[in-house]
This record gives structure tokens, C-alpha cells and sequence, in this order.
């Protein structure tokens, strides 16, 4: 039974991530083309092509599972990154680098969750794909942390909480599967 009720879990955010990856993909368009500096533009667009990637990759695990992408879902999150593109435009530099940190910092964790879904709902082939992206994510936050921080009112703005060294992703990861086998 735990094992399905995770399957269930891991479908649900793996829904929600292909949906969310859409919405960012479209803001960070809008994102790199507000922004002057080219290193900034090249990077936000870099970031952009990398949440498309993702967004293949659990499209693909969504297929493996026999699900699909939740329309409803897909609709407003095409609507709301379209929007959040657009108001890079009018809302200058700083509220876009931090709200692109604080959600990629939620994504992080999103990915470590669904690792540990699909690890408990029998899915081995998943975990390292989904470490990999929380990897990604993580270097994603890093970078709008440090923009965030180049603003001298970003550095008196309060930031949301820093994710652990990205090197604990897989640490905990790992140290959790090894005292599943061992209480097995």
C-alpha cells in the first residue's frame, strides 16, 4: 500500500513540476530579455533552456508512470508565466531576481521529495534524474541569491532561508537508503 501511495505522490509533483517548469521557462524568458547586462541575459536564458530540459525529462517520467500532464494545471501555469515574463518588463531588476530565488529554492526540495517517492514506490531509475535536477535547482538559487545580494537594497531585504551545501543532496539521500537497508 505505501508503495502505491507514493506512486500516487510522485505523479502529483512530477504534474506539478512539468507544469511549473513550463511557468518558469516563460517568465525567465521575459526575465533575460528585461535585463541589460549580457552576462545576466545569458544566464537567465540559460537557466530558461535548463527548466525546459527538465521539464522533458518529468514529462518523460510522467509517460513511464502512464500519466500525463494535468491540463488545468498547464493552463494556468502558461498564463501565469506568461504574465510574471511580461512584468519583468515594469518591475525593474530587483523583484524578479528575488522571486526567481525564492521559488527556484522551493524547487529544490521538490525534487529531493519526489527522489524519495519514486525510490519508495519502487522507481530506482528516477532518483538519480531527479537528484540531478534538485542539483540544478540548486545552482539556480545560488545565482538569483547572488544577484539579490548585489543590490544594495536586496541586502537589507530579508532572503528566504539558504538550502543546505548542494553536496548534501545526495549525501542525505544516500544516508537515508542505507538505513532503509539496514532496518530491512
Amino acid at each position: 500500500m505505501a508503495s502505491e501511495e507514493s506512486r500516487q505522490q510522485l505523479i502529483a509533483l512530477l504534474q506539478k513540476a512539468y507544469s511549473a517548469e513550463q511557468a518558469a521557462a516563460y517568465a525567465y524568458r521575459g526575465h533575460w530579455h528585461s535585463v541589460k547586462e549580457q552576462d545576466e541575459r545569458d544566464r537567465i536564458r540559460q537557466i530558461e533552456n535548463e527548466e525546459l530540459h527538465h521539464r522533458e525529462l518529468v514529462g518523460d517520467m510522467l509517460k513511464q508512470l502512464g500519466s500525463q500532464p494535468n491540463p488545468s494545471r498547464e493552463l494556468r501555469s502558461r498564463f501565469l508565466g506568461r504574465v510574471l515574463g511580461g512584468l519583468c518588463h515594469l518591475m525593474g531588476w530587483l523583484a524578479p531576481m528575488y522571486g526567481a530565488g525564492r521559488l527556484e529554492s522551493r524547487n529544490i526540495r521538490e525534487y529531493e521529495t519526489a527522489a524519495r517517492y519514486a525510490r519508495d514506490c519502487n522507481h530506482p531509475e528516477f532518483t538519480d534524474c531527479l537528484l540531478a535536477m534538485a542539483e540544478v535547482e540548486w545552482e539556480h538559487e545560488a545565482y538569483f541569491r547572488s544577484c539579490v545580494l548585489k543590490h544594495s537594497l536586496g541586502r537589507r531585504l530579508s532572503l528566504w532561508l539558504p538550502p543546505p551545501a548542494k553536496e548534501t543532496i545526495r549525501e542525505s539521500f544516500a544516508r537515508e537508503r542505507g538505513s532503509q537497508v539496514q532496518s530491512s
